[in-house]
């Protein structure tokens, strides 16, 4: 295992600046926006796991990545970063993020979108996936992390 930084997992649209506790773009909660770089690797890795675990869950109810390797082969000869250590269905997400417009034909990338979603444009299910991996992201800060900024009923900065 490398000792090098973990990267960021920001992609640019930041909405933590704009007061949201989860960032609409990354989908980490604010203080992990502002404190990656304090994190270790470990704490990084913690917050990478807990976006892909929620983001495999959206995924896997939308798409059925029928060819893991032949997803892998697509995105490497695309150049299209991913993840070795995370699901395919994060990588599939990463196929859909970088080429929902221009792709054609799904299936030749190893993933077949389930029944209730094949008649959605991969520009549609993108949206609808990054809507709802928001809104999960949303509801795990709230359910497990903003109890924690509670104490007496009067919030405590962080």
């Amino acid at each position: 295992m490398t000792t090098a930084p973990l990267k960021t997992p920001c992609v640019g649209l930041c909405s933590t600046v704009y007061g949201d506790v989860v960032c609409r773009g990354c989908k980490r909660f604010h203080h992990e926006v502002i404190n990656w770089n304090l994190y270790s690797n470990d704490e990084k890795r913690a917050v990478l796991r807990r976006l892909g675990a929620l983001l495999a869950q959206v995924m896997e109810s939308k798409v059925d990545v029928f060819d893991a390797g032949l997803l892998r082969a697509q995105l490497d000869a695309r150049q299209i970063r991913y993840s070795p250590e995370q699901s395919p269905y994060c990588w599939a997400y990463g196929l859909l993020a970088k080429g929902a417009r221009l792709i054609r034909c799904i299936e030749a990338y190893g993933v077949a979108l389930l029944p209730e979603f094949r008649e959605r444009t991969l520009v549609e299910l993108r949206d609808i996936v990054d809507r709802e991996f928001f809104l999960l992201s949303e509801a795990h800060y709230e359910r497990y992390i903003a109890p924690r900024f509670l104490v007496d009923g009067m919030e405590i900065r962080v």
